[in-house]
Formats: structure tokens, sequence, C-alpha cells
């Protein structure tokens, strides 16, 4: 009786304290809700210097100063604490600038405010153009909020879509880039969104560039429109300001001071531009890279095929330092692992793309070297962006060819940004063109990297808009293939200028290069349906681009190919007297014995010798012909041109096939979605009929000191983004145990079976 009496009184004690700590919590946030509708951006913004200043939870505090986030920025002040007041915000910022935490705590705190819980479902969506830079907000996610019990995910093109299905119903927080969240809404059962909080949509300016905009339309089609929208971008374009009339309502506009002009450079990095002929480019990186091996250098480079080419090269060269690449068509794995080992080494020279060049944050990067002009000054601004990042020091480099400097200046300086000029020592200057010649020499796969990336640089210069400092015509193509090691300037054609698939992939076509003209004239592609079969037997070797590889595989002599067999055509007339002989005639007489009738009329032994029969067809007048009867010449020549009957043929079937695949996609369409229903329908049953138990309940364990963003114990797992929920166990509250009356011997045996167990 003590025993139960001691129990009894733990139980109070326990339910008092859950009760004066639920009253606490509610205390705080109604003083914090206080703070948050008296705050008036004209006074209180010079007040706030620190994080600590702002109407935010101690556990939300607690998580910024053991990640060492103290001081705010300029874009802090002014957006953290309108966003906390529940309005749509449109944030333009400089790179730089600390615009993720500008979002992630008022993430955080509007998910306290409005009392989410792990079992509500998802309330925060935040979209990011890149992997890199997804990833990277979560980290800072989980570093920030490991104080509160939400449950955060990341879900990142090339990992496993269906591990991310199991447990994206269980997300209250999810970061990801625009098209596998776009997938994830539309195929995800347990996705809904009916309970969404906010939305925010980082470097809706880069998104935007990358293609995204379809996905991001259907997010937020996906969507309620009672939300709260966060719009981040470094510029404000026109795509970004139609973007932000469709997703934001009546929303606050955030620019700080210094960002009026969105190219504004850190006062801590110096500038330095160099004038190098377009051949001299690789020999000035090979000689910069080798006078500066205990540095941390991010090199940029204009199209992926020149850094796989460099980094292929500089690596057999060994220049002494650990290099790396990094680009959008790196593998998953690859990319995030690239990003950690530039993250985490001292002296390391890293090959990217502008994939890198928008908010990542890579500690300590001494050098940013521009290899390629920018396209504008905006992506000028966002490479240097890399380094000197929150008043550190950093220095940037850029590479003009002399018909580009004059022009690119011009525009930098429109702008205030004046980089020095840089000359460059003669005796430390090396040259590595012979080296490269020798490995094109002798590695067909290293020539043809060289060759394709020639042509990226090319059609890179090509597509740009600004003419005035992007000329193709002024680029010297033989000395600058020279440079890269090839015996000659592949023959480029580019027509028109479409980014277009078919246009992108054009230097692929061997089979157009083959039959090009002497001035590199693609002739027109003949209008023929091809098959995958007619693909798979003139596909030729993809990986060679150059003539004489071409004529390697398939030898010419004088036009025609070797094995071409004039002296036989491929159908030949085996008889051409159709006089019918009376010696080849068949014996149509009666048998003379009866064997000899037996076997005429069984149908067996008629099979043995004269093989299956032939199925035949009857027309309206009763008259049979075979299946699959040939059309007679006369017939043929009287319908008219052979190729005109080929291209009717092809069009009429053409046109009865696009209806009938738009009818069947229609079908399947139809189909998807009654069973994406059907599969909600059962999910919403099993969760209507599960059992949920209640933190307010006295003996259900302490969710919140089980729950926690970034659990280090999960964080090493392979395919581990999401943080793994409590498993709430069930408590006896009772020793009694309830069971129906035994009918039968049966039910007799399986309550002797339970008893035993318990």
């Amino acid at each position: 009786m003590k025993k139960s009496h001691a129990k009894a009184g733990l139980k109070a004690h326990k339910r008092e304290g859950r009760k004066e700590r639920r009253q606490k919590e509610e205390e705080e946030l109604k003083q914090l809700k206080e703070r948050i509708e008296n705050y008036n951006p004209n006074i209180d913004e010079d007040a706030m210097q620190q994080f600590s200043d702002l109407p935010i939870t101690q556990n939300t505090l607690r998580g910024l100063k053991e990640s060492s986030f103290i001081s705010l920025t300029d874009i802090q002040k002014k957006t953290i604490p309108i966003a906390l007041k529940g309005h749509d915000l449109m944030g333009t910022a400089r790179t730089g600038s600390g615009k993720t935490l500008a979002f992630l705590i008022p993430v955080i705190e509007i998910l306290i405010k409005n009392d989410i819980t792990e079992y509500d479902g998802l309330a925060a969506l935040i979209v990011s153009p890149t992997r890199e830079l997804a990833v990277q907000i979560f980290e800072v996610l989980a570093k920030i909020g490991k104080y509160n019990s939400f449950s955060a995910g990341l879900v990142t093109g090339g990992k496993d879509v269906q591990y991310e299905k199991e447990r994206i119903s269980r997300m209250n927080i999810l970061v990801g880039t625009p098209g596998r969240i776009s997938q994830h809404l539309n195929e995800a059962v347990g996705m809904e969104t009916s309970n969404l909080q906010v939305l925010v949509l980082d470097e809706a300016d880069r998104c935007l560039d990358m293609g995204f905009k379809k996905q991001i339309d259907n997010i937020v089609k996906h969507l309620p429109p009672t939300r709260q929208t966060l719009l981040f971008s470094a510029t404000t374009t026109d795509s970004v300001q139609d973007l932000a009339r469709l997703s934001l309502t009546n929303p606050k506009r955030i620019g700080t001071s210094s960002d009026k002009d969105v190219s504004t450079i850190p006062e801590s990095l110096d500038q330095y531009y160099v004038r190098v002929p377009l051949d001299e480019k690789l020999d000035v990186l090979w000689s910069f890279i080798k006078s500066h091996l205990k540095s941390k250098i991010l090199v940029f480079f204009s199209s992926s095929k020149q850094v796989q080419y460099t980094y292929e090269t500089f690596r057999t060269l060994q220049p002494g330092i650990s290099l790396l690449k990094l680009y959008g068509r790196n593998k998953q794995t690859s990319r995030l692992e690239t990003t950690m080992k530039f993250a985490q080494a001292q002296h390391v020279c890293l090959f990217a793309t502008d994939i890198v060049a928008r908010g990542l944050d890579f500690p300590a990067i001494d050098w940013v070297i521009q290899v390629d002009c920018p396209e504008d000054v905006a992506t000028y601004v966002h490479r240097v962006g890399r380094s000197a990042r929150f008043g550190r020091q950093g220095k940037s480099l850029l590479m003009l060819t002399p018909s580009e400097e004059d022009a690119f200046l011009q525009r930098l300086k429109i702008h205030n940004i004046e980089p020095k000029l840089m000359n460059i020592k003669q005796k430390s200057k090396k040259s590595i063109r012979p080296q490269l010649q020798s490995l094109c020499f002798k590695d067909p796969v290293m020539k043809n990297l060289g060759q394709r990336a020639f042509i990226a640089y090319f059609k890179s210069v090509y597509i740009q808009k600004d003419k005035e400092v992007f000329d193709v015509e002024s680029l010297p193509a033989e000395a600058y293939a020279a440079s890269l090691g090839l015996p000659g300037a592949p023959k480029i054609k580019i027509k028109g200028g479409s980014a277009s698939k078919e246009k992108k992939n054009e230097s692929r076509m061997l089979l157009a290069l083959s039959k090009s003209d002497a001035d590199g004239e693609i002739k027109e592609k003949p209008s023929k349906i091809k098959t995958k079969y007619d693909r798979m037997f003139e596909r030729k070797n993809q990986t060679i681009l150059s003539d004489h590889y071409l004529n390697l595989t398939n030898s010419k002599v004088n036009g025609k190919m070797e094995n071409d067999d004039d002296d036989e055509d491929f159908m030949t007339v085996k008889r051409q007297n159709h006089e019918l002989k009376d010696e080849e005639l068949p014996d149509l007489s009666l048998p003379a014995s009866k064997r000899s009738e037996r076997k005429a009329l069984s149908r067996k032994a008629s099979l043995a010798n004269k093989g299956n029969p032939t199925k035949l067809k009857f027309d309206d007048d009763g008259v049979a012909h075979p299946i699959y009867e040939l059309e007679g010449e006369e017939d043929f020549i009287k319908a008219g041109d052979a190729k005109k009957q080929k291209e009717d043929f092809l069009t009429k079937e053409q046109k009865l096939m696009k209806v009938t695949d738009a009818a069947d996609k229609e079908v399947e369409r139809q189909k998807r979605q009654e069973k994406k229903r059907k599969r909600k329908e059962a999910e919403r049953r099993l969760r209507e009929e599960g059992e949920y138990y209640s933190e307010r309940e006295e003996d259900v364990p302490d969710l919140e000191r089980d729950m926690e963003f970034g659990d280090k114990k999960t964080s090493g797992r392979d395919n581990t983004w999401f943080k793994d929920e409590p498993e709430i166990k069930k408590q006896k509250k009772d020793d009694f145990i309830e069971i129906d009356e035994p009918e039968t011997l049966e039910d007799l045996e399986s309550l002797a079976a339970k008893l035993i167990s318990n």
C-alpha cells in the first residue's frame, strides 16, 4: 500500500512539473507575441544588434549561440521582425549578407507560434536552386534548431526516391530542390500540404535562371493560399517580379541600404584582373597555381566541358596541390563529397562552373580565379562573393582577353567596381602547351575532352547577349586549339543560337558531322523517322569527334565505302522466264492404290510432305488472298511517286498514333490519379483507426528530450537526410487484462497461450 501511494505521489509530482513547464512556455510565447506586435521598424531597428535582442524563444537563442551566431546583419535586422509579424516578404540583399538565417529563424518561430507539433505534418517548405545550397541550409537548420521538437528533412535529386517517400509524411520542415519537391507533391501519398504555414523561396532569381519556373509553379499550385511566403533574391529581375505577384500577397519589400546596388563588393576583398590572350589562359592558370600551393583557390569556367578537361590534364601533370572538380552533371554523391572536401581542406584548388557561384559558404577561400569572363556584372559579384565573406580577407583575379577588357571594365565601372591591373612576371610564367599536346597525342580520350572543351567555350561565347564584350568572330580559333594541345581547331557551325536540346546536342550528331560541307555547315537532315533499331545500327563511336576517326571506323575509297558491293543488288530476280512446262506441274491424277489414297487424304501425311498450310483471307467477292499479299508493280506505279506514297503513309500513321497516344495518356493519367486517391484514402483510414498519444497525458515520455534536429547518431548513415521520429512506447496502465469469455476449445488454447506469454 505504501508503495502504491509513493508511485501515485511521483506521478502527481511529474504532472505538476509538466503543467508548470507548459504554463511557463505559454507565458513566454505570449510575451514574444506582444513584443512582435509592438515592434516598430523605424524605432527598434537601431536598438537590435544581437540575436538576443530579437523576440524569439530561448531554445532558438541557445542553438544560435552554440553555433557562434551572435551579431545581426543588416538584412537580418530588417527582415526577421517583419516576418515574425506574419507578413509576406520579398528580401533583396547582396551575397554573403546572411540571408539564410534571415528566413530560417522566422520559419522556426512561426511554427512555434502556431503550436505545430510533430503530428501536424508538413508546416514549412524551403526551396533552393541547387543541391549544394539545399544541403548547406539543412545543416544550418539542424544546428540552430536542435533544441526544438520539430522533424526536418532534405530532398534533392540523385537520392533514393522511395526512401524519401516513406519518411516525407513525418516531416514538419522540408528543404529541397524544385524538381524533387515537385515530384514528391505529385507522387508521394502522405505528403499533405493543407497545414502548411510558411513557404521560402531562396535565390529565386537563380531558380528561374536555371529553368525551374514550371516546377515552382507546380509547387505553388499544391500549397494553400493562406500560407506566409518569404522570397529572397540577390537581384530583382522581371521574372522575379512576376513570381512575386503570383505567390506573394501584399509583400513587404526589404533591401539593406547598401543593397540598392546589388553589385556591392565586400570591403575586405582585393580585386585584380590580368590581360591575357585566349591561347595563354591555361598557361597563366598553371603558373598561378604553382606559385600559390599553400592557398585555397576556387577557379570558375563557363562550361562543364572546360572543367573536365582542365581537371584531367592538370591532375596528370601534378601541380603539387589537391585538385577537385564540381559541375552540374556530376552524380549527387560525388558533388556532396567534393563540397565537403573543399570546405574542410586548407590547401586545395577547385575547378567549377557557376553552380557554386551563389549562396554557398566555403570557409577561408584565399583566391577566386575567373578564367572565363562572366556573362554580366551580377555573375561577377556572385563569383567573387565566395571569398571575403562576413568580413574575412579575400582576393579575386579576373582573366580578360584583349577583346573583352575595355567593354567589361566599363560595365564594372558603372557599378563602382574597379579591379586593379596585375602584371604577370615572365620569369614565373611557364608554358604547358607541349605537355598538353603530348597528352592529346597519346590518349584519344584526352583529345576528345579537349575538342569538347573547345566547342563548349565557343558556344558559351556565342550565346551571350552582350555582343560588345563577347565577340565570337574575334576569337583566335587555331591558336586556342593549339593551346589545348589539339592538332587543329574542330569545325563547328552554330545556327540560330537556340538553347533547345536539339541545338545543344548537335555536336554529338556524328552522322551529320561526317556529311558536313567543307566550310563546316551542316546539311539539312533528311526527314526520316528512325526507329530504335535504325539508331542502333547507325550508331558510331560517340567519344570521337574528329573526321580522321570517322575515316578509321568507316574507311572510304573515292567517296564510296570499301565494303560496298555494287555488283550485286540487295534484291535480285531469280527467274525471268515464267512459261510453265508440263514436266514441272504436279501430278493431279487419282492415286492408284488405297495406301496412296489414304496418304493423299490424310492431313498429317500431307503436312509431312508439303509443310505448314498458308492462311488466306477472303474479300467481299469471295476471292481468297494471302494475308501478307504484296501489291503488284503496276498498281504501285499507278498510285504515284514512291516517296510521295511513303510520306502520305507516314503522315497518316503519325496522325493516327497521335490520337491514340493522347487517348492512352489520358487513360493512364486517370488511372494514376485514381490509384493515388485510393492510396491516400487507405492511408487516411489507417491513420484515423490508429491510436495516437498526446504528450499532455501523464504516462507519455517527454518528446522534447527525444526529438531534436540534426541528431549526430543518425547523420552518419547512408541515405540519412531525415530525422528519425521518436518511438512512443505504450505504458501499462493497469495489471488487469480484459478478455472475451472462451466458447470453444480453440479459444481456451489461445487464452492459455496469452496468459503464459504475459
